[in-house]
């Protein structure tokens, strides 16, 4: 790996914003093993990070993935278990794209030992990063928030039936997140205009699950964005200005709602 596997930026609020799949670089003896649909990176979180354009001033940490979901996701367990069992999935090492086509060239998959050097150099830097801003978080503040920040096309037949809403916010059930902030963050989605779930296809990644641990004062939650509330149509991932002014304050009372829901909590106890 030559390219940074992250670019962390240190805030002062107690939460973390983490974006895995916005990543785009593919090293090069990776890249020409791909077929050619791949290396349009269709799958990725385009420009989700660029939503958050207002994470500095909300003081939150932000954790931006440099390396694209083909070479390792970073939102799957290292034993490559499936989160949604019975449902179609992508993997740690992802051998396959969201609609089914094979990433590989026939006879150029990775193999195991290789499998194992990309966990070990692009997994486990980011995770170890999250993990340590998140004890940081808790030891400054008494408690630590994370936000886990994706997106996705409207329909993936493959992944799921019809056509998503367009906020999707997870909280893994409610095992990740007090509930009582999970629903306040939810409440401002339902009155944004907006298309919303909680919990619904979406519960929440690796990311969510693992960190999320509210009885240990560390409250996790996803938002999967649909991606028509941002891109612009077309086949060149771009940010559509209209779109983009209409969900920025949705997305930014969202979190706000996150933070104050926690300080009023934690103030009280």
């Amino acid at each position: 790996m030559t390219a940074p596997v992250f670019t962390f930026r240190q805030g002062t609020a107690p939460l973390l914003i983490s974006f895995p799949h916005v990543g785009i670089q593919v090293p090069g003896d990776i890249a020409p093993r791909l077929v050619p649909e791949a290396h349009a990176l269709v799958d990725t979180d385009w420009h989700v990070d660029a939503l958050y354009d207002f994470a500095d001033a909300i003081g939150a940490s932000t954790l931006v993935a440099g390396y694209s979901r083909y070479v390792v996701d970073l939102n799957r367990p290292a034993d490559d278990a499936n989160l949604y069992p019975g449902q179609a999935g992508t993997g740690l090492i992802p051998e396959v794209m969201f609609d089914g086509t094979p990433l590989y060239l026939p006879g150029q998959g990775p193999d195991d030992d290789e499998k194992a050097v990309r966990v070990a150099t692009c997994w486990q830097p980011y995770h170890a990063q999250l993990s340590a801003e998140l004890d940081r978080l808790k030891a400054q503040h008494g408690y630590a928030l994370l936000w886990d920040a994706h997106s996705i096309a409207a329909e993936v037949p493959r992944l799921f039936d019809g056509r998503l809403p367009d906020l999707n916010l997870g909280s893994n059930a409610g095992a990740s997140c007090a509930g009582s902030f999970a629903d306040a963050v939810f409440g401002v989605a339902q009155s944004s205009g907006y298309s919303a779930v909680l919990n619904g296809r979406f519960k929440g990644g690796h990311i969510t699950r693992h960190y999320g641990r509210p009885a240990a004062h560390v409250h996790a939650l996803q938002l999967e964005l649909s991606q028509d509330t941002h891109l612009a149509p077309g086949l060149v991932p771009a940010l559509d200005r209209n779109r983009c002014g209409r969900l920025r304050p949705v997305l930014r009372s969202m979190i706000e709602t996150f933070l104050s829901s926690a300080a009023q909590h934690y103030a009280g106890a």
